[in-house]
């Protein structure tokens, strides 16, 4: 795929993820907006749309030596993926993030008192993406894994208590853009994941772990909203 400014950032992604870097770099969120295209982004952002895809080219022209294309991957090979990858990822980094951000709040927030706002955002994300991911692993993903399996075999969609599979898409891509809006904000308190002249060590590697958190929530709801999302809608369109 050729991008122009008339792709959606979702595609892009989905084609070539090094394009990700590039939407990172200049603060264009291409997972939750996935569907808008370049050009929108760019006039939302300011941004000069000819020099961004001129950056996005030329990232793509790199060799891609071992870079995952999950764009080719099956829904079940992709969801598998997701929970071992990205599901595995959240449990591990969240306890840190919360007891770390309480504990700074409480030691540095006299002088900081952003900090008491990002220790009770990172306490909100950690309740959401924990409830979330159970419903995907629970509910979503099962149901997707057994509609390919009946896709492959010429068989209808299985039945969904839930009407269709974009009833509980549309509620998870609710839930990404609540998590991704609070990653922004603590984004924005922190002035970039700045560390501050009299941070203390744990100061300092809170505010990595958010942005490593940020940075794979991208990835993560990428992989969801752009890729596996739509593809299990249109498995289940195609069956019905």
């Amino acid at each position: 795929m050729t991008a122009t400014l008339d792709t959606t950032l979702g595609a892009i992604v989905a084609e070539d993820f090094r394009a990700a870097a590039v939407f990172q770099k200049h603060g264009v969120d291409f997972c939750c907006h996935g569907s808008r295209t370049l050009e929108q982004a760019c006039r939302a952002a300011d941004l000069d749309g000819a020099a961004l895809l001129e950056e996005i080219q030329e990232a793509s022209a790199a060799p891609a030596a071992g870079l995952p294309r999950f764009n080719d991957w099956d829904l079940p090979a992709l969801a598998s993926y997701i929970v071992a990858n990205h599901h595995a990822y959240v449990r591990q980094a969240l306890p840190l993030m919360v007891a770390h951000s309480r504990k700074i709040a409480q030691v540095h927030g006299a002088r900081h008192r952003e900090l008491a706002r990002v220790a009770q955002l990172v306490a909100d994300v950690a309740e959401e993406m924990t409830a979330h991911m159970m419903k995907e692993e629970q509910i979503l993903f099962p149901y997707i894994a057994e509609l390919a399996r009946r896709a492959a075999a010429g068989q209808p969609a299985p039945f969904a208590p839930f009407g269709t599979v974009d009833n509980p898409i549309h509620m998870m891509e609710a839930e990404h853009e609540s998590a991704g809006a609070a990653m922004l904000e603590i984004r924005e308190l922190t002035d970039g994941y700045r560390v501050p002249d009299d941070a203390c060590a744990t100061y300092a590697v809170c505010l990595q772990e958010l942005e490593a958190f940020e940075r794979d929530l991208h990835a993560h709801v990428h992989l969801e909203n752009n890729i596996l999302f739509p593809k299990a809608s249109a498995v289940e369109a195609h069956r019905a």
